[in-house]
């Protein structure tokens, strides 16, 4: 595998080393309150949604006899028709403060929002020192596959807890974005996607058989893409490719996804507990975000 994730991390750690201090341990304790150890220190703008009116907590979901944790935030109180379900995909950091918070912002909006914890499977990142050796040993050994059962199952566990799926939606960060692209193509019921900076090109492997470029003619929902100008790892010419590939299509949910770029946006823009955080950016993003959520949710109410 050549360094496309590698780049994708360094990116988003703004070329920090990583040593086995700053890493938050995956598992379960990777649904607990606190932000990655990789981001210390943790920026003074670090958004804290409050709880009124909604809960978050930790859950599990079965899936093939796995455990798998998540982080699930909704109103308290459920409509008769259910809560629209917004499933939110972590950067390669998995499940933190950062992506808790995201999910308690969707609440506030009337969504439930489930954050599984994909990695759960692969082992503790803290036991690697370097971004090489976690993205060999944790995300590379997290299979696409993998990924999208888990999925399935964060939606089933939605059904069964008062989640309306038929107004369901992807957003993912970094990892997160790609795994939006994938979720659109791959997952029957998604309605729309927002992928925040995620990598559409890429080397193939054994857990990594196709890329969001490779899947534009099984796109089942649109995608919104929202990019940064200056991402390091995910270069304009990239984004450009996957423009042209979408607008090749006869498929309407490739004609109907869109790319917005920030040009002076780096990667990771959104993620406002670092340094690469650009608030005009993220907030332009957030608003377009939500736009689009509310746009597939408002389609399925109006029929």
């Amino acid at each position: 595998m050549k360094n496309d994730w590698i780049d994708d991390s360094k990116a988003l750690l703004d070329a920090q080393p990583i040593n086995r201090r700053r890493f938050l341990k995956m598992g379960a304790a990777a649904t607990s309150l606190g932000y990655v150890m990789a981001a210390e220190p943790v920026m003074a703008q670090a958004i804290a949604t409050d709880f009124e009116g909604i809960e978050g907590r930790e859950i599990s979901f079965d899936v093939n006899g796995f455990s798998v944790p998540a982080y699930v935030s909704k109103p308290l109180k459920t409509p008769k028709n259910g809560l629209p379900v917004i499933l939110v995909v972590s950067e390669i950091f998995g499940v933190h403060e950062y992506i808790a918070d995201v999910t308690r912002r969707f609440a506030k909006l009337g969504y439930m929002a489930i954050a599984p914890e994909f990695f759960v499977r692969a082992g503790d990142p803290n036991t690697y020192g370097t971004i090489a050796e976690i993205q060999k040993e944790i995300v590379g050994k997290t299979s696409d596959a993998q990924v999208m059962q888990d999925m399935r199952g964060a939606i089933a566990w939605a059904k069964a807890h008062g989640g309306d799926t038929r107004r369901l939606g992807v957003t993912g960060f970094c990892w997160g974005g790609r795994i939006t692209w994938l979720a659109a193509s791959q997952l029957d019921g998604v309605k729309a996607g927002v992928a925040w900076y995620g990598r559409v090109t890429g080397d193939k492997t054994a857990n990594n058989p196709s890329h969001p470029i490779d899947l534009v003619a099984q796109l089942k929902a649109p995608v919104l893409g929202l990019y940064g100008g200056q991402d390091t790892g995910i270069p304009l010419d990239q984004v450009e490719k996957m423009k042209e590939a979408l607008a090749s299509q006869k498929n309407k949910a490739a004609q109907a996804s869109q790319f917005h770029i920030y040009p002076d946006a780096p990667h990771a823009f959104h993620a406002d507990y670092r340094p690469s955080y650009r608030e005009a950016s993220a907030k332009d993003g957030w608003a377009r975000c939500v736009a689009r959520s509310e746009e597939h949710t408002s389609e399925l109410q109006s029929h």
